[in-house]
């Protein structure tokens, strides 16, 4: 159960701007001089869904945190629309201390259940990003079969979604169970990018499409950690540098 002291802190040493829920539990983190860039290896990491799906039309994400895969997305995927749901109002309060764009045409931050708001898309997302986490770590409701089964009704064919789950949750090798039955084993990941965070890639069926031929291409094989964190870098600064 989430307690006052587990609620949204904001620590700024320098350049660095951190959000945390407990001491040391670092949920995101942010340059003063450069907000847009991504200073965490796991979200250049979830960020290689463009692997699978460079040109997005609709992205939506699942927790907001301080904002660094939404900044990243809004600037760089400019022909991406981003909508973002975030249930706690203490988080959606702080946007404006970690530089998240206000809402738009192009970019929405809804306070919402993700479990109740799922099944509202229908087939209206290209990506999904799930990175809910709270005071208490990933909520398994978003690591539960139905979310899971609802997750994949909201892809467009060929859509991808990437989840970030601890590799010490005791929950872990159920949810990848789930995730691997609710998109009919077509799920992935890229070895030693970012320790503990394991990034699982799914994709959504229906014909043989670009995303469903990378999917299989790293289930095979995979790669090396050392060159999985090369790619993940290289990912990012490509797309900084197409959208200078």
């Amino acid at each position: 159960m989430t307690t006052p002291n587990d609620r949204p802190q904001v620590h700024t040493e320098g350049d660095r701007r951190r959000l945390e829920f407990r001491p040391g539990m670092v949920q995101s983190e942010m340059k003063l001089s450069r907000p847009d860039d991504l200073v965490l290896s796991y979200l250049r990491a979830m960020m290689c869904f463009v692997l699978f799906h460079p040109r997005p039309e609709h992205i939506v994400m699942v927790g907001l945190g301080g904002g660094s895969l939404a900044k990243f997305c809004y600037r760089y995927l400019p022909h991406s629309r981003i909508t973002v749901l975030e249930l706690n109002p203490e988080v959606i309060a702080l946007r404006e201390q970690f530089a998240v764009p206000r809402d738009n045409a192009r970019f929405r931050v809804i306070q919402a259940d993700a479990v109740t708001y799922m099944p509202q898309l229908a087939g209206g997302a290209d990506v999904l990003l799930i990175d809910g986490f709270d005071a208490d770590g990933l909520p398994p409701v978003l690591g539960s079969a139905g979310f899971y089964a609802d997750c994949r009704r909201a892809l467009r064919p060929g859509g991808v979604l990437a989840a970030n789950i601890f590799n010490y949750d005791p929950n872990y090798h159920g949810m990848v169970k789930r995730l691997r039955q609710a998109f009919q084993g077509r799920i992935c990941r890229f070895p030693g990018i970012a320790g503990n965070n394991h990034i699982l890639f799914a994709v959504r069926g229906g014909g043989n499409t670009p995303a469903l031929a990378m999917q299989q291409k790293i289930a095979r094989t995979g790669g090396l950690p050392l060159l999985n964190r090369v790619l993940a870098h290289w990912t990012v600064a490509k797309l900084q540098w197409q959208n200078r």
